[in-house]
This record gives structure tokens, sequence and C-alpha cells, in this order.
């Protein structure tokens, strides 16, 4: 028997009816689906309802780190699913999921990602890898900027397949949100000491550098000049969350808001 009947998903949701009939497509091997929603009224709600498998807990959105630690307190299998709502599982996943039998040590599993812009997938992308499947006992989720991070204690190893990341909701909510992490993620910038940044998050850091960069790195390094149409919206999209951030940034600077006029930085 594979470790899929010891798994549950837990999805995170908030309007997210674009979305959410693949994410749960994918998952028709699951026998208990938990929801945390904070607040949709789009009809994300009444198609979850439809799903028998499915239940929805509503919180309060204050961070994705809460949201998430709050699923876990209603995971009652050993393992758990952390799947984003414009996540689509592959076959791959899927049949691994089916064949796994982690050893004791194991405390989770890492997933590549293909992104895809309305469908259309890429020959490559920014969208790391992340810890998805793991053990729910001693999880916990920490923010980090305006994303989060698992933290697990134990041997993280590689889960055979890839997941695709396909977000098609409207692009002024897109705008709109980008707007919001780039203030969280110009005071996580901010206060941090350099050392503790990577080396990318250094670069962005100095507020000017990082949204010549990363256009350059998209379309070459990653290969969106191949892909038409889909690969120069990507590269648009990651030049305009870079320059809201540097905007942010300068400003903070500017208006005195930095912790580096106080010796922060």
């Amino acid at each position: 028997m594979g470790l899929q009947d010891d798994v549950t998903p837990l999805l995170i949701t908030f309007n997210e009816i674009q979305n959410i009939t693949r994410t749960v497509g994918r998952l028709d091997w699951a026998k208990r689906i938990v929801v945390v929603d904070s607040g949709s009224t789009d009809g994300t709600l009444e198609f979850l309802a439809k799903d028998p498998r499915v239940e929805v807990h509503h919180r309060t959105f204050d961070s994705f780190a809460e949201q998430c630690n709050f699923g876990l307190s209603r995971i009652r299998t050993e393992w758990v699913l952390s799947l984003d709502a414009d996540y689509e599982l592959s076959d791959e996943v899927v049949a691994s999921l089916r064949g796994l039998q982690p050893e004791t040590e194991e405390a989770g599993f890492r997933v590549r990602f293909v992104y895809r812009i309305h469908g259309r997938p890429l020959r490559g992308s920014l969208y790391p890898p992340r810890t998805v499947l793991y053990r729910v006992r001693g999880a916990r989720y920490e923010n980090e900027g305006h994303g989060h991070r698992i933290r697990l204690t134990g041997k993280v190893s590689e889960l055979g397949g890839v997941i695709f990341h396909d977000d098609r909701k409207p692009l002024a909510r897109w705008l709109s949100a980008q707007l919001k992490y780039a203030a969280i993620e110009a005071v996580h910038l901010l206060k941090a000491q350099p050392a503790e940044l990577s080396f990318a998050d250094r670069i962005r850091r100095r507020g000017w550098l990082a949204p010549f960069l990363v256009v350059a790195y998209v379309l070459i390094a990653k290969r969106a000049l191949l892909d038409g149409r889909a690969g120069w919206f990507y590269a648009f999209q990651r030049l305009s969350a870079e320059v809201l951030l540097a905007l942010e940034l300068l400003d903070r600077r500017l208006s005195g808001q930095s912790p580096e006029k106080a010796g922060a930085g």
C-alpha cells in the first residue's frame, strides 16, 4: 500500500474559482480534503460544498504562515499535502504518492514546479522547488517576507514528478496583491542584516538593480524568449513585481521610514 491513504491535502483559499476546480480535480484519490478559507465570495465555497470529502474551515487572514498552521491543526493523518489553490498535481506526482514508502528519518518531500501561463507551460521560471508533502508532527510554518516556509525536523527528499503552477485569476487582482507583497517584502529586506539574506535578496535590497537583472535572467537564462507570448507575459510579470518592490524600498529610504536611517542596515 502506498502513502496516499495516509495523506490529507490542505488548501488555503480566497476567491479561487478560476483555479480551484483544476486543483481539486487532481485530488480524486484523497479521502478527506481540508480547506482554510478567508472569506471567499466568488463561488469557491459553493463549488467546494458539492464535494463531500471537503471540510472547510473559515479563518480571517492574517498571514500565510498562520493560515497554514491553523490548517495543520485540523489534519488527522500522519502526512499532509500542502497546496496552493492554483496547483495541479501531475500524473507522475500522483503515481509517486501511490507507491511511496518513506524511511523513518524522512520528514518530508520537495517537488519541482512547472509554471504555466493560462495553461501554457514555460521552459523555466523563478519558482523554486517546495516541500509540500511532510509529516504533520513537529511541522510549523514561519513567515519569511511576504511568503512562508515550512520548518521540519528530519530529512527532506525529492518526490518524483512535477506540480503545475497555473494562476488564472484576473491581472488586476495580481497587481493589487503585488502592491501588498512589495510593502511586506520591503520591511523584511530592510530589517534584516545583509549577512542574513541570500545573494539574490541582497541585490533586491539595493532597490534599483533587481528589475534590470530579473527580466534578462527570465528571458535568457530561463529561456522565456522561446515561450512566445506566455514567456513575455511572465517576464513582464516578474519585472513589474521587482519594480514595485524597488519603488517601495526607495520610497521608504527617501521618506525616512527605512530602518537603515536608524543604523539597522
